[in-house]
C-alpha cells in the first residue's frame, strides 16, 4: 500500500511538474512570432524573410528534436531539460541585443545592410535555440513512458500534452502586451531562468532513481541484455525500419503543417485583416487553449471508448478539423472577428487531440526503451512542415494575400486523416506479454 501511494505520488508529480517545465520551453520559443510584426514595422523586414527564417530553425528544430529523442532513452531526464532551458534562456537575452549586434556588423544603424544584417543575425541565433529546444520534449517523453503504463498513457500523457497549448497561450498574451521587440525576448527569458531552478528542485528520472519497483507488464528484449549493440539493433528494428512509425510521422506532417500555419502566421494573419495586436494575441492563445481541452478529451476517449487504440482517435478528429477549416474559407470575406474566434478555437479543439495522440501511438509501438527515438524521428519529419508554413506560406502571402489559406489548410487535414486510417487495426503496444510467450 505505501508502495502504491509513493508511486502515484511520484507519478503525479513528474506528469504535472515535467509539463510545467516544458510549458517554459515555449516562452523561448513561439514568442519570436509576435516580435515579428513590431520588426517589420521598424526595420521594414518582409514575410518571406522572416518566413525563410522560420523554415530554417523549423528544421533545424525537428532535427534536434531526432538526435535528442535518441539521447533521451539513455541520458537521466532532468539534467537534459536543465541544459536545453538554461542555453535557451541565454540566447534569448542575446537576441535582445540583435540591434547592437548588426551595428558591430554594418558600422550603421539603418538600411539595406543593416536590415540584411539584423536578418543573418536573427537567423543565427534562432538556430542555436533551436538546437536546444529540442531538450525539451524528448526526456519529456522518456519520463512519461517510464511513468505511466500503457493503458493510461493516452489520457495521461494528453493531460500532459495541454503543456504545449499552456506554454503557448501564455508566451502569446505576456508577448501581445509588449509593446517594444526587446521585452518579447527579454520577459520570456527570465521566466525561463526561474523554470531552469524549478525543474532541478521538483523532476527526478525513472521510478528506480526514487527508490521504486518498475511499470509492471512492460517488458521488452532490452531487459536481460541492454548493452549498446543490443539497444542498435532494437532501435532499428522498433523504431528506424518499422512502417508503423513512419505512418505515424508522415501523418504528423500534415497535422503541423495546419498548426504552424495557425501559430507561426495567425498574429500577422489577424492583424492583416483588421484585428488589433492585442485580440490578435487573445484568438491566437484562445487556439491553444481550446487544443488543451481538445487534448484532454482525445485521451480520454482513446482509452476509454477505443481501447487505447488511438489512431482511430486521430483519423476521426482529422476529418472533423477539415470540415472547421473549410468552413471558415466559405465565410471568410463576411465573418465577424468573433465568428473567426469561436471557428478557429474549434478546429483547434479536434487538431490538438492528433497532435498529442499520434506520439502515444509511437511510444507504446516502440515500448519505453526506445519510445523518445521515435518520437524524435516523428518530432523531425513533422517539422519538415516548416519548408511549406515557413517560407512557403511566406512567399505565398506577399503575393497572393490569405484568401485561400484555410480551404489549402483543410485539404492538407483531409490527407493526414486518410493516412492514419491505414492504422486502424493496429494492437495496442509492443510490449512483450505473457500470452504471448506460451
Amino acid at each position: 500500500m505505501q508502495t502504491k501511494h509513493s508511486f502515484k505520488h511520484w507519478q503525479w508529480r513528474v506528469i504535472i511538474c515535467s509539463m510545467m517545465g516544458y510549458a517554459v520551453f515555449y516562452f523561448v520559443r513561439k514568442n519570436f512570432s509576435f516580435a515579428m510584426p513590431m520588426l517589420h514595422e521598424e526595420y521594414g523586414i518582409s514575410n518571406t524573410s522572416f518566413g525563410v527564417i522560420l523554415s530554417i530553425v523549423g528544421i533545424i528544430y525537428g532535427i534536434s528534436k531526432f538526435v535528442n529523442g535518441i539521447i533521451a532513452d539513455r541520458t537521466n531526464a532532468r539534467w537534459h531539460l536543465v541544459l536545453g532551458l538554461s542555453i535557451c534562456a541565454l540566447v534569448n537575452y542575446i537576441f535582445g541585443f540583435s540591434d547592437v549586434l548588426s551595428h558591430w556588423i554594418t558600422g550603421s544603424n539603418e538600411g539595406p545592410d543593416f536590415v540584411n544584417a539584423m536578418v543573418v543575425v536573427m537567423a543565427v541565433l534562432l538556430i542555436i535555440n533551436n538546437i536546444f529546444q529540442g531538450c525539451g520534449f524528448a526526456p519529456c517523453n522518456h519520463l512519461m513512458v517510464n511513468w505511466v503504463p500503457p493503458t493510461e498513457l493516452a489520457t495521461k500523457m494528453s493531460i500532459w500534452n495541454t503543456s504545449h497549448s499552456i506554454g503557448a497561450f501564455v508566451a502569446s498574451i505576456i508577448c501581445g502586451y509588449l509593446t517594444d521587440w526587446k521585452l518579447c525576448f527579454w520577459v520570456p527569458a527570465t521566466l525561463a531562468v526561474l523554470g531552469v531552478f524549478f525543474i532541478i528542485i521538483t523532476l527526478r528520472d525513472t521510478p528506480k532513481s526514487v527508490g521504486l519497483p518498475e511499470l509492471p507488464n512492460t517488458k521488452t528484449e532490452l531487459d536481460e541484455k541492454d548493452d549498446p549493440k543490443a539497444f542498435k539493433e532494437f532501435l532499428m528494428r522498433k523504431v528506424f525500419k518499422n512502417p508503423i512509425i513512419w505512418i505515424l510521422a508522415i501523418t504528423d506532417l500534415f497535422v503541423y503543417i495546419v498548426r504552424f500555419a495557425v501559430l507561426d502566421w495567425g498574429p500577422t494573419f489577424l492583424q492583416d485583416k483588421g484585428l488589433s495586436q492585442e485580440l490578435s494575441a487573445w484568438t491566437v492563445g484562445i487556439f491553444e487553449l481550446a487544443g488543451c481541452a481538445g487534448m484532454l478529451c482525445a485521451g480520454w476517449i482513446s482509452d476509454k471508448f477505443f481501447a487505447s487504440k488511438s489512431q482511430r482517435v486521430c483519423a476521426i478528429e482529422m476529418g472533423l478539423v477539415a470540415i472547421c477549416l473549410f468552413v471558415l474559407y466559405v465565410i471568410r470575406g463576411t465573418a465577424s472577428p468573433v465568428l473567426i474566434l469561436v471557428i478557429l478555437s474549434v478546429a483547434g479543439f479536434f487538431l490538438y487531440g492528433p497532435q498529442a495522440l499520434l506520439g502515444v501511438v509511437a511510444s507504446n509501438q516502440a515500448t519505453k526503451k526506445a519510445a523518445s527515438s521515435a518520437v524524435g524521428l516523428i518530432g523531425l519529419m513533422s517539422y519538415v512542415s516548416v519548408i511549406f508554413t515557413g517560407v512557403g506560406l511566406g512567399w505565398y502571402s506577399d503575393h497572393f494575400g490569405w484568401d485561400s489559406l484555410f480551404a489549402l489548410m483543410a485539404v492538407v487535414s483531409i490527407i493526414g486523416g486518410v493516412i492514419v486510417a491505414v492504422l486502424w487495426n493496429l494492437k495496442g503496444d509492443g510490449y512483450i506479454h505473457e500470452e504471448e510467450t506460451k
